[in-house]
């Protein structure tokens, strides 16, 4: 409790005397633990310790219309907790995910809201849905499958939404340059779960504000027998 109380007190305030966000807070309270804990994701964590695995299951992005659709005029956003990612959170609000043959119920909404709707899920959700969407990075890469979300107060209808996400690896550029990466590539990596499995083409998306971390879907997850946590090993 003490150790908690002094990290609190000196990230309070930012060097200039400034009070910093809660999200800032947040933010330098958990480096500080980490660091504390030996456990720093550096740039030489991504290739001689591995990369963290992050198993995304199935979740939205909204804009702030669709927001304000789904559960009413005004409504914003609360966080539910802090997702790995700087400024990156798993919302309170949920919807319900409606295809031409079933529904996924309590799909969790990501933040913060973005320009336009994206709802990724895995094949074997597709399956339910009754559609089967491209496999993209986002929606901005290309148009997705349509797909309707419902919530408390009214419906979207999403015509270009639905995508199962390209697996991935955030980095920044340190980490990509000691893998002898750069943004936009494809590599391959190992990965070290209860099934060792080798996947290749994951896309690097390179960023000064990245975490290192590899996110798959629940299905690639159970395919290796991964929990959040395992690593990933980049194949030279």
């Amino acid at each position: 409790m003490l150790f908690r109380s002094r990290v609190a007190e000196s990230a309070l305030l930012k060097p200039q005397g400034i009070p910093v966000t809660e999200q800032e807070l947040i933010r330098q309270i958990s480096e500080q633990v980490v660091r504390r804990l030996g456990c720093h994701y550096g740039p030489a964590t991504s290739a001689r310790n591995g990369i963290p695995i992050g198993v995304s299951v199935r979740h939205c992005h909204l804009s702030p219309q669709n927001v304000e659709t789904l559960f009413g005029a005004g409504h914003e956003l609360h966080v539910r907790n802090w997702l790995y990612q700087t400024g990156q959170f798993a919302a309170q609000e949920t919807v319900t995910v409606v295809g031409p043959k079933g529904a996924l119920y309590n799909v969790r909404v990501l933040g913060p809201t973005r320009s336009a709707p994206q709802v990724e899920v895995s094949r074997t959700d597709a399956i339910a849905l009754g559609v089967m969407p491209p496999i993209r990075q986002s929606v901005a890469d290309g148009d997705g499958e349509r797909i309707v979300l419902v919530g408390p107060a009214g419906v979207v209808d999403a015509p270009n939404a639905l995508i199962r996400a390209k697996r991935h690896i955030h980095t920044h550029p340190e980490g990509a340059a000691e893998v002898g990466a750069k943004d936009g590539d494809l590599i391959d990596v190992r990965l070290e779960g209860g099934n060792q499995l080798t996947l290749n083409e994951v896309l690097i998306r390179v960023n000064p504000d990245f975490v290192p971390e590899m996110h798959l879907d629940t299905d690639e997850g159970n395919a290796a027998d991964l929990i959040c946590g395992d690593k990933a090993y980049v194949i030279a």
